[in-house]
């Protein structure tokens, strides 16, 4: 798909040169250069094509995973309540067979699970990790952390090495490789169709009622919804231009001991504790951390209030956290709340 629309991308290139050289609109387009062009013509395909030459170990994808991936992704892969594990649920007997047998149950889905070509992984790495700093990440980088990756989901020994040599190996070692299936009706107008239902009913009619749905919280944090999508068709964005109001007593509650649990309750509405836990640091601080560091500031909480409404980045790290969708009165007694220690009860 990628290297389709780089091609669009210089056939519309090419034509704006040709243009300018036929006289029709002088002074518009030039041809694009060799940097310009390599710059966008980054995609791996499945058949390895694209790959840059590089390398890396499993042993240097430890410190590399350490340093920029464990704090999303976990030490080994585990990932923590935000990401989805990425390790996992393959066996042995799937690397043989090259499907894993554990897709037909009702189980969560790991990446090695899943992924049925190893360059669409490199790819992916190479192109968006870490979320905070895509592409930053060197060829070798790559290799290394991916390399990490496939010992930790037992598919390749510890001193294995990645390169643009060895990617055909583990390709043949990958558990799902034999996954994709390939419905000829979908590729060919004259295939035979996935599906051979008949038509149920006729002249009927159907009132539509289905509509996206949002928590209280987050009413009109994005706009009006239904103006946003087409009025035709099965779903419908809610009217959310009015912002549904949420009753004053059901999650801002005054500081006492006894609102402890309210006060948790309101940090999992506004999707606070994804990343912030009372007692212990996840992607950020634990709100105890918060609650030492500003112990002795005056204007802390005053601070704080338009941080977590505005969001940020740089105090705690290099992760930046989002803005809030909680209203005013809730993020300051939230804020409240953390900053005298977060009591439970």
């Amino acid at each position: 798909m990628f290297r389709f629309i780089n091609l669009i991308l210089l056939s519309v290139l090419v034509s704006a040169v040709n243009a300018q050289a036929q006289g029709k609109y002088p002074g518009i387009g030039r041809a694009a250069t060799p940097a310009e062009i390599k710059a966008w013509d980054i995609d791996v395909r499945p058949d390895f094509t694209g790959l840059p030459p590089g390398s890396g170990s499993v042993a240097k994808g430890q410190l590399v995973w350490e340093a920029k991936c464990a704090s999303c992704h976990g030490t080994f892969g585990e990932s923590n309540e935000v990401f989805t594990p990425i390790v996992g649920g393959t066996t042995a007997d799937d690397i043989k067979a090259g499907r894993v047998k554990a897709l037909q149950e009702p189980m969560a889905r790991t990446t090695f699970m899943k992924v049925s070509s190893i360059s669409t992984l490199w790819d992916y790495v190479n192109r968006a990790m870490p979320w905070n700093a895509p592409k930053s990440l060197s060829t070798d980088e790559v290799y290394a952390s991916l390399a990490y990756m496939l010992n930790l989901a037992n598919i390749v020994p510890a001193d294995f090495v990645l390169s643009e040599k060895t990617m055909g190996d583990v390709q043949a070692r990958l558990p799902n490789r034999n996954g994709k299936v390939k419905y000829e009706g979908l590729w060919n107008i004259r295939g035979k169709g996935d599906v051979q239902n008949v038509a149920c009913m006729r002249d009927c009619k159907i009132e539509i009622g289905l509509a996206s749905v949002l928590p209280d919280f987050a009413q009109g944090t994005h706009g009006n919804l239904a103006e946003q999508q087409r009025h035709i068709g099965p779903a419908r964005g809610i009217d959310t231009g009015k912002r549904v109001q949420v009753p004053a007593n059901s999650a801002t509650v005054s500081l006492t001991k006894s609102g402890g649990e309210a006060m948790l309750n309101l940090a999992r509405d506004g999707n606070c504790t994804a990343c912030h836990q009372i007692d212990k640091r996840l992607l950020g601080p634990s709100f105890q951390e918060i609650a030492a560091k500003y112990k002795a500031d005056n204007g802390a909480e005053s601070r704080l209030s338009e941080k977590v409404k505005t969001g940020g980045s740089g105090v705690w790290g290099a992760i930046p956290m989002p803005p809030s969708a909680l209203r005013d009165e809730d993020i300051r007694a939230l804020v409240r709340w953390i900053l005298s220690g977060a009591p439970e009860r």
